[in-house]
């Protein structure tokens, strides 16, 4: 999987790197950087589930209907069993996605990330046990954005699920189910002039 994962790093930033505006013919334009991010929230649940993410991105529009970039997961999440056992985890990781637009307000995304889960498990009167695994990740789903402008600033709604399904997973619940992941975030272009 590792093999994989780099490949698809490699291709994305071979399309990067041969990135040609189609008004222009320019190999590489600064105006088509963005940064943005997203956050994640959950609350409630079963098992008094708890969870919050950050997930910064950096990225580069490679046409006006393709971006592609880089993100980095920061995500914690806890629980509580029937018995009063807790579970925290708490997930450092990386990944690569691209955007389609098949029209200027919805987007398809796939994302392969690789994630590390600091796991602690903390029953009810007994020793606190850790344990740190770690998870490929193949997200893919859509998202929903508000004004996709020449500017490529934008806030996004996306639901994704991990197609893999490794069981390390940390998009998977006990029975390895998918879980999915909503994500809320904002989109900024930098230095980008509005189209004459």
């Amino acid at each position: 999987m590792k093999k994989s994962l780099l490949f698809i790093v490699v291709i994305l930033y071979s399309l990067m790197t041969n990135a040609q505006d189609s008004n222009n013919r320019k190999k590489w334009d600064p105006e088509n950087l963005f940064v943005g991010g997203s956050i994640s929230l959950g609350l409630g649940g079963y098992n008094n589930e708890f969870v919050a993410g950050l997930h910064p991105h950096f990225g580069y529009t490679l046409a006006s209907w393709i971006d592609v970039g880089t993100v980095i997961n920061f995500e914690y999440y806890s629980t509580r069993d029937a018995y009063n056992n807790r579970y925290h985890n708490t997930t450092y990781g990386l990944g690569v996605f691209s955007r389609i637009y098949p029209v200027q307000f919805i987007f398809l995304q796939v994302e392969p990330e690789y994630n590390f889960i600091a796991v602690k498990y903390l029953p009810d009167g007994g020793p606190v046990l850790k344990q740190t695994v770690h998870a490929p990740s193949l997200l893919v789903g859509a998202g929903y954005t508000t004004s996709r402008s020449d500017k490529n600033t934008f806030t996004y709604l996306s639901i994704l699920v991990d197609v893999l399904k490794d069981p390390n997973s940390p998009y998977l619940d006990a029975n390895g189910d998918f879980i999915p992941v909503v994500r809320a975030g904002i989109n900024i272009g930098l230095a980008r002039r509005q189209r004459r």
